[in-house]
């Protein structure tokens, strides 16, 4: 079965390819401004080429390792992995892993560097406090992020941040011209800057995943019940428990600060109202009104 589509929404593929650009042109200047500043270009070269064997190779190890997920079997777990086979058959997508994290609180991500090195893994809070229509619907957002490659382009996004803040730091071991400016300056301004687009980014991709998720499955109305029982579950679930998976809110469908308020300007996620909003009106398009 090949992929089911419904559209695009131009305006916001247009947004993360303007976040996108804006990044690309961010990070040009930042390396010039270094080589200006007096940096050694092979000591940059070095530092580049580790960060981007770590954060290529091991995101996916990262993400399973911090959440205590578990990689199982077909007979393990072999309703969860009809699922994910109906879902990536529908997708037209290769099956990722699937794993399950051992903890009350509900939620989900998916991590690997291409749809062939892929893993989707679910808590047994969310199998446990869901039903199967909305189960299938988170899964088909972690499946839209797979095949849109977000953990691919996050990592991208984010790779020349990630040095920029190191050199924040240590930037003065990498020499310096007196005329250019100090390389922990230049680091600071990208860093904060590209901190700011990257959220943004970040917000676009979920708004993608749902949309890609309603899309694969024909019932947006599934997703929309699905985040309103994890967000309001999540906010019952003691602060002790959530601070435990809290490394990994940029990746789960719902973060687990959900219920501290914050400007969206900070928020790795869009508001859960914007998101229900945007799925509510896919469902009219689809000829299903739903009331949230």
């Amino acid at each position: 079965m090949r992929r089911r589509a419904f559209g695009r929404d131009f305006g916001l593929t247009s947004r993360i390819f303007l976040t996108i650009f804006l990044l690309g042109a961010l990070y040009v200047g930042f390396f010039a401004l270094l080589l200006q500043s007096g940096a050694s270009i092979g000591v940059l070269i070095v530092v580049l080429g580790a960060f981007a064997f770590i954060q290529y190779f091991t995101s996916d190890k990262i993400a399973l390792a911090s959440s205590g997920a578990k990689v199982v079997t077909p007979e393990e777990a072999p309703d969860l992995h009809a699922m994910v086979d109906r879902l990536c058959a529908m997708s037209d997508l290769p099956k990722p892993r699937v794993a399950v994290i051992p903890t009350d609180i509900p939620n989900a991500f998916a991590t690997g560097r291409s749809p062939k090195r892929s893993v989707v893994a679910v808590t047994e809070g969310l199998w446990r406090r869901l039903d199967q229509p909305e189960i299938e619907g988170v899964i088909a957002h972690e499946l839209a992020h797979i095949a849109n490659r977000d953990v691919a382009i996050m990592t991208f996004a984010s790779f020349f941040s990630n040095v920029a803040s190191l050199l924040i730091w240590f930037g003065g071991g990498l020499g310096r011209n007196r005329e250019g400016p100090p390389i922990w300056l230049i680091a600071l301004v990208v860093y904060v800057v590209s901190y700011f687009l990257i959220l943004a980014l970040s917000r676009y991709r979920e708004f993608a995943a749902d949309r890609g998720a309603a899309l694969v499955t024909g019932a947006p109305e599934n997703l929309m019940s699905a985040l309103q029982k994890i967000a309001s579950d999540i906010t019952r679930i003691p602060q002790r428990d959530l601070r435990q998976l809290e490394g990994l809110n940029a990746f789960f469908i719902i973060p687990t600060n959900v219920k501290r308020s914050a400007a969206t300007l900070f928020m790795t996620h869009p508001p859960l109202e914007k998101r229900l909003a945007r799925l509510a009106a896919i469902a009219q398009e689809m000829g299903k009104p739903v009331s949230y």
